[in-house]
């Protein structure tokens, strides 16, 4: 079996994120932050830990402004159902997940002013339409650092200078790019930086977190529920400091202990090799298709300007026949439709039918990537 869908969740994980959730289960299992005693102390130190790691990878001055969430989708909507009301004007580009488009038609129906920024062909932002959309009633931009579709990279420290010199919050969806592309919030200018953890930070499902940079008033950013934190038991008011005012409830300790061996793995191994060893993957597999008659695949040429992620169509057949073929005939994994993503798709001029997926991550091998070639070149003559 060969897995190339780590755009959706990476696999496999490195053999410590398992180890740590076994031993949080073993030998800790309490409850963080809602008792004294030492096994409640060691699971809240366990979430601290984590905390650390990732404002290490994100170059974060005070770690309590990481707040951790399920995932980047409930991060995204913390942020913008948080911040923005009505008579307020939201910026963004026409390669977002759902996970920001739906919250953002959900929030136009309430009054909110929605501007989208067509990209190219190949999914490429254009900084310079993103400044001349700017309103003087303009809140936030919002957009991804790299689509879950092409790979496309967006210029999102170009994009972070014209809304700092705007006085406008930069919200940045890094789900494709936590743990795989270097995030700096201080150099890049990032306001709000939504992240998953079960993506490039190796971590399990149902874990994710929002950085709530410096530039943000937290009186200003409404939590998306209120309940027990732990912390100010006397008072029947949701705690009014970071990060309790965000995470109400029984925390996902063990997940959170799993991601912290993940961030842990990200920076031993260092995020710029990561990269580079992904970018080598890539590159191979965008040369070999290229040989290939009657391929088309989207995004840029520039390997520089783009992820470990390729979507293509072969001529004469659906993405999904494509990608069961893939599957019977080589247990390649992978992809198919539109991933959740129709604005992008609409793009790249692939809409509805959408596209194959191949999405390459740090546990695939050159030959791995020379058989999904060798499969999709017998797929493709075979149609011909």
């Amino acid at each position: 079996m060969i897995y190339f869908d780590n755009a959706a969740t990476s696999w496999p994980k490195p053999p410590e994120v398992k180890e740590a959730m076994v031993r949080f289960m073993d030998e800790i299992g309490a409850n963080p932050g809602r008792s004294g005693h030492l096994l409640s102390i060691e699971a809240a130190r366990i979430i601290y830990d984590a905390r650390e790691a990732l404002s290490n990878l994100f170059n974060v001055k005070d770690p309590s402004r990481i707040v951790f969430t399920l995932n980047a989708t409930e991060s995204v909507n913390l942020a913008l159902k948080g911040i923005l009301r009505p008579g307020d004007h939201i910026i963004t580009s026409s390669m977002e997940h759902n996970s920001v488009m739906r919250p953002l038609r959900d929030l136009e129906k309430r009054g909110i002013g929605l501007t989208v920024i067509p990209c190219s062909p190949t999914g490429e932002l254009d900084p310079g339409d993103v400044k001349k959309k700017i309103q003087s009633h303009t809140k936030m931009i919002v957009i991804n650092h790299a689509s879950n579709v092409t790979g496309t990279l967006l210029p999102i420290r170009e994009v972070g200078e014209s809304a700092r010199e705007n006085g406008i919050l930069f919200l940045v969806d890094a789900a494709q790019t936590a743990g795989a592309y270097p995030i700096d919030i201080e150099g890049d200018r990032i306001d709000l930086l939504a992240f998953t953890g079960h993506k490039s930070l190796y971590g399990p499902q149902g874990t994710g977190g929002l950085v709530i940079g410096e530039n943000v008033n937290i009186q200003d950013l409404t939590p998306l529920k209120h309940g027990g934190t732990g912390s100010r038991s006397e008072f029947e008011l949701q705690p009014d400091f970071l990060p309790d005012r965000y995470e109400s409830g029984t925390p996902n300790a063990v997940g959170i202990a799993g991601l912290l061996a993940g961030v842990q793995f990200v920076l031993k191994k260092r995020t710029e090799p990561i990269r580079q060893y992904e970018t080598l993957l890539i590159g191979n597999l965008i040369e070999g298709l290229r040989e290939i008659p009657g391929i088309s695949f989207y995004g840029p040429e520039n390997l520089t300007d783009r992820m470990a992620t390729l979507s293509f169509n072969i001529k004469n057949l659906s993405p999904s026949e494509v990608a069961f073929r893939l599957e019977n005939e080589a247990g390649i994994l992978c992809r198919p439709g539109l991933h959740c993503a129709p604005s992008a798709h609409k793009t790249i001029r692939t809409f509805p039918e959408g596209t194959v997926r191949l999405s390459l991550g740090y546990f695939n091998t050159l030959e791995e990537v020379h058989l999904a070639i060798k499969t999709i070149d017998r797929i493709a003559r075979s149609n011909s």
